[in-house]
């Protein structure tokens, strides 16, 4: 019986942060999200809830 043709595994961290659109550009989340919002202005908070493109670089 042939061996199977070995694959890399998914690296489970970075499918976790990261998404992949239709036209292949990557999304992120935007950090300084989970505390001391209270601190934070209503637009900042609302600007850093959408995802943001991950730069080419």
């Amino acid at each position: 019986m042939p061996k199977p043709i070995a694959r890399s595994k998914t690296r489970k961290a970075v499918a976790k942060r990261f998404k992949i659109t239709a036209t292949g550009k990557v999304l992120r989340q935007h950090a300084s999200r989970r505390h001391l919002l209270s601190t934070k202005s209503a637009k900042r908070k609302r600007l850093m809830a959408k995802a943001a493109v991950v730069d080419k670089t």
